[in-house]
Formats: C-alpha cells, structure tokens, sequence
C-alpha cells in the first residue's frame, strides 16, 4: 500500500469516527487533555485501528 493510500485512510477513520467522539469530550473535560489522547490511543477500537494502518508505513 503507498504512503499516500494509507495517510488517507487515517484521515477517514479520524472525520468519521473521531470527529465528534463523545467519550474523547467528556475525558478531555472531566479528567484532562493529556488521558483524553491516551485513552483514544489504548482502549478506543478506532485507536487500535488506526495504530494498525499507521503500521504500514514503517
């Protein structure tokens, strides 16, 4: 897969599931911005999608 194909596909997963995500607002005003990011990177299924296309590019 070319870099460009899969820097598209991360930007899809992201306008569409991470644009308005209810669960990264509420972590990011109830607990902080800092676990918000984390919590979207570990525990989040589109997180874990994302980091798995982002492998491609290694």
């Amino acid at each position: 897969m070319k870099r460009k194909d899969v820097l598209l596909e991360v930007e899809e997963l992201l306008n569409s599931y991470c644009k308005d995500c209810f669960l990264h607002k509420y972590h990011k005003k109830e607990i902080g911005r800092t676990y918000a990011h984390r919590f979207c990177i570990t525990q989040c299924t589109v997180g874990e999608k994302i980091k798995a296309v982002g492998k491609q590019l290694e």
